[in-house]
């Protein structure tokens, strides 16, 4: 590592004690996580290192764990489920976040910090006080037990992150050109895919991406109004650790780890292209 020339021998001891510091918090983060994976490919029905996978033999790996997820009826359902609810919870919260920002945007919006305010709170409140008023709410309309139930809860838990991305990507735009637009008699809807859209694209899919893991991810609303027939991965995951122990949890978990690192890819690299687009480099 070169330091500049007039860096003193303490601020070189500093900077190669922030970097330690760094890569040590960084240590504290992953390891839990990266441990899982070595543990998913163990050929025994245990959660820890057998002495053959200690000293790398190959026939204490085995991909059988995988395989037991295409094999279990349970853990296609639940994959399926996640990607349904998922999929469908992702649209509406993108919608109506993308929206709302657009709203919240307008400087003549009259009491924005509060609208503003109630539309984070899911966020904000604990997941457990919003899953109980989540279930006396959708109990009173039927929708508990129900796949309509669990996407509007899981939208409804999305849509903050789509109203902050959004809300971002808004911050830097010119308002003068949907003026403009206008102007010129283009309509609102061809004004918002034409001129609106191109600028806050990489915001709303960030948001999009954000309320997909969301939904993928939650588990405690599905423990209070999922039944039997919506089983989602985390679902599943939780009943695997009550009823019948093995790795094919670990095998699922490095999937979701697999999934969750893609998706964060995908969103720095829309975070530095939308920062291209602000400063005018694309």
């Amino acid at each position: 590592m070169q330091f500049p020339k007039y860096f003193t021998f303490w601020q070189k001891v500093g900077m190669h004690s922030l970097r330690l510091t760094a890569w040590a918090v960084l240590a504290f983060l992953m390891i839990p996580i990266l441990v899982i994976v070595p543990l998913s490919f163990n050929a025994e029905p245990y959660f820890t290192f057998t002495a053959g996978m200690l000293s790398l033999d190959a026939d204490a790996y085995s991909l059988k764990w995988y395989a037991e997820i295409l094999n279990d009826d349970k853990w296609m359902l639940a994959i399926k489920n996640s990607f349904i609810i998922g999929l469908c919870a992702t649209a509406i919260a993108t919608v109506l976040g993308t929206l709302a920002a657009i709203g919240l945007s307008n400087p003549v919006m009259p009491f924005q910090r509060l609208i503003m305010a109630m539309l984070l709170s899911p966020m904000i409140v604990p997941l457990i006080i919003t899953a109980a008023g989540m279930y006396f709410f959708y109990t009173q309309l039927g929708l508990s037990g129900s796949y309509l139930g669990v996407i509007i809860a899981h939208a409804a838990l999305g849509t903050p992150f789509v109203i902050i991305t959004v809300n971002a990507a808004l911050s830097g735009f010119d308002y003068s050109l949907m003026r403009a637009s206008l102007g010129l008699g283009a309509t609102p809807g061809y004004t918002f895919f034409n001129v609106i859209m191109p600028l806050i694209r990489p915001g709303v899919i960030s948001g999009a991406l954000f309320a997909f893991v969301t939904s993928f991810d939650e588990v405690v609303v599905i423990l209070f109004l999922a039944g039997p027939e919506q089983r989602t991965i985390p679902r599943q995951m939780f009943s695997g650790l009550r009823e019948q122990i093995n790795p094919t949890i670990l095998a699922v978990a490095v999937l979701l780890v697999v999934l969750s690192a893609l998706m964060l890819l995908t969103i720095e690299y829309l975070r530095a292209r939308a920062e291209k687009i602000r400063t005018g480099e694309i």
